[in-house]
């Protein structure tokens, strides 16, 4: 072996990865040899046992044992994901941060290649693609747009540029943030990468799916469709009024359409997918806001009855489709 390769090898920062862990026994070691067993060797795993009672902390007590000095373990009663990541990066050692949650994984390349990216183009954030993946989940890999040649700006406020554990940042950025916010439970990833843009334009593509992000179905917080429409849409107001400068090359009107317009394309998809109470909450909204036009009226003057009545009116209207399409196709 050549001495100077190993020493550049040794020489080479600490990343830190954090992982809040509640209940995910199941899925935990694989989360962890995710992240220890990269290809990338300079990694600790600082993780927070958010009150399990599925004997989690026995998984991350074996594998502490297996892995000497690479997993600090800290406990939490209940939380929740974002104050129980607040709490690992008052615990981190690295130059560089990544998020990884314990129920998803990455490629053995991602921090390598990640790390390299970030080095080469002398960035503040190095993102990757990702998948989706679960029982009865039937999602492509997608590898996202590179947000720094085009706006990032209209980017990141039309969505959420990346899920959380698809992305690598330099701890000064984390720090200049002050973490996590914990006002907006749906969507503080959303708002964190937001507020990063703020402060950083700095950040490179690495063009290749490299997370894996396990969806479990209607019991995750995302799956909540409207929380997490209407928990954008404040993360959205926050950033353009607090970065007036960011979005001075945009007209009201298209801010208009990736703010306000978004919720109401989502209240349609809502609808669409039958998810009736997304739909509601979000039509109402759109009724407050007053961003609807005479075309969206029926929707939302009808979102407005009680819940009961507004559910028996869909239920009115597929049967009303589904004779239409029985005579047309008769």
């Amino acid at each position: 072996m050549n001495p100077l390769s190993s020493e550049a090898h040794t020489a080479r920062p600490l990343i830190s990865v954090v992982m809040p862990c509640f209940n995910a026994a199941r899925y935990l070691e694989q989360a962890l040899e995710s992240a220890l067993g990269q290809t990338y060797g300079e990694v600790e795993v600082v993780l927070v046992d958010d009150g399990s009672t599925d004997g989690s902390a026995d998984v991350a007590a074996r594998l502490a044992t297996k892995h000497p000095g690479r997993i600090t373990r800290l406990r939490a009663e209940r939380v929740g994901p974002y104050p129980a990541r607040n709490l690992a990066l008052r615990h981190v050692r690295g130059e560089m941060v990544a998020f990884l949650d314990a129920d998803d994984w990455w490629d053995p390349s991602a921090l390598q290649q990640l790390y390299d990216a970030m080095t080469v183009a002398k960035a503040d954030i190095a993102y990757c693609g990702w998948q989706n993946v679960g029982e009865g989940i039937h999602s492509a890999p997608y590898v996202p747009p590179a947000y720094e040649a085009d706006d990032p700006v209209a980017h990141f406020i039309r969505t959420c540029p990346w899920p959380i554990h698809a992305a690598l940042v330099q701890r000064s950025v984390v720090e200049r943030l002050g973490g996590f916010s914990e006002r907006r439970f749906a969507s503080m990833d959303y708002d964190f990468w937001l507020r990063a843009l703020a402060l950083t334009r700095r950040m490179v593509r690495v063009p290749a799916v490299l997370a894996f992000y396990r969806w479990h179905g209607a019991g995750q917080v995302s799956a909540v469709k409207w929380r997490q429409v209407l928990d954008a849409l404040e993360a959205q107001r926050s950033f353009i009024s607090s970065n007036p400068e960011l979005v001075a090359h945009m007209s009201k009107e298209r801010l208009l359409d990736l703010t306000e317009g978004q919720v109401l394309r989502q209240a349609y998809r809502a609808v669409w997918k039958r998810d009736l109470a997304s739909a509601q909450h979000l039509f109402r909204h759109v009724a407050r806001a007053r961003s609807f036009s005479w075309r969206d009226i029926p929707h939302v003057a009808s979102a407005c009855l009680p819940a009961p009545l507004y559910a028996r009116l869909i239920a009115v209207r597929d049967r009303g489709d589904d004779s239409a399409n029985r005579n047309s196709s008769a």
